[in-house]
């Protein structure tokens, strides 16, 4: 029928042949939503442009305003449904986190994902003097989301600490321009409480002082062994983490390096109240909510 609502879940591979054999439980969870709301799901790896179309992509933005993204918050398996792949500007980032208004089952929350995340690690941590800078990609210029380039928030750690050592490490997974390269190695040089290293994200959130970041999800990762984060960019998971005002440096170094917000309580939040845990027995009725608040036919 020319009326029929069409979904088209568009996946990369492997996820799509994944998903098509039935094997994805959150995009199984997504297809049978849809289904009851009489859409008929299709998976593709291109975003249909057609204005009848609705679509979930995975990680990409959508290809029109029928369109909505969906990705992993960090951990499986929780889950969230957005208007834009831009994570800073998800509800989650616009909403107000109030400790007072969290389940009582927060701390047990927390020590099992500390647990089933990092094992004994959170249990040892201990503060070894350094600052744990993970670095992203382009690292000599600044993006509209940022409030310095990659390069200068080094600068910035030196000046700010001058005590501290600073250990920045390179992302695994991004391809960095010889010439930027150049330029982290002569910051290095001119300065010998800079380490430049590759990966052991577990290790330096175990044992450094706080963490210094653009965006970086290992600072999210390091509320799991209780160590602060000093923000250079915008990203989801600001409200507990000191943000960066680049006229108030000074401030923002000092007050991160005594920051004790509580962590328990902000992760059962972050993940339990405000994504979609697609093991809990209410994640259809979330997903259904969520493509409601957008707009979608869910009846």
């Amino acid at each position: 029928m020319a009326d029929q609502k069409i979904l088209r879940i568009c996946l990369e591979e492997p996820l799509r042949r994944s998903a098509e054999a039935g094997e994805h439980n959150f995009i199984n969870l997504v297809a049978q939503v849809a289904e009851k709301a009489r859409f008929r799901v299709e998976f593709s790896d291109i975003p249909g442009q057609a204005s009848h179309a609705y679509s979930l992509t995975h990680m990409a933005p959508p290809p029109n305003d029928l369109g909505l993204v969906f990705r992993r918050v960090y951990q499986y398996p929780f889950w969230q449904i957005e208007a834009t792949a831009e994570r800073w500007d998800w509800d989650v980032a616009r909403a107000s986190f109030d400790p007072d208004a969290v389940a009582p089952d927060a701390a047990r929350f927390y020590r099992f994902w500390q647990k089933r995340l990092f094992g004994q690690a959170p249990q040892d941590s201990s503060r070894s003097g350094y600052v744990y800078v993970p670095l992203q990609g382009r690292l000599d210029s600044k993006r509209s989301f940022q409030s310095c380039s990659p390069l200068e928030m080094i600068e910035h750690c030196l000046h700010h600490d001058p005590q501290r050592r600073i250990v920045a490490t390179l992302h695994p997974k991004e391809q960095y321009a010889a010439a930027e390269l150049d330029k982290l190695d002569a910051l290095a040089r001119k300065h010998p409480r800079l380490t430049v290293g590759n990966g052991q994200m577990e290790t330096h959130l175990r044992d450094c002082d706080y963490v210094v970041t653009q965006n970086s999800s290992a600072a999210f990762f390091g509320y799991f062994f209780r160590k602060p984060a000093l923000l250079f960019a915008k990203i989801d998971f600001h409200h507990i983490a000191v943000q960066a005002e680049m006229d108030r440096l000074d401030s923002c170094f000092q007050r991160v390096a005594g920051h004790e917000p509580v962590y328990d309580k902000y992760v059962w939040w972050f993940w339990q109240d405000q994504s979609i845990n697609a093991g809990r027995a209410d994640a259809a009725t979330r997903i259904e909510a969520r493509l409601r608040r957008f707009g979608w036919p869910m009846q």
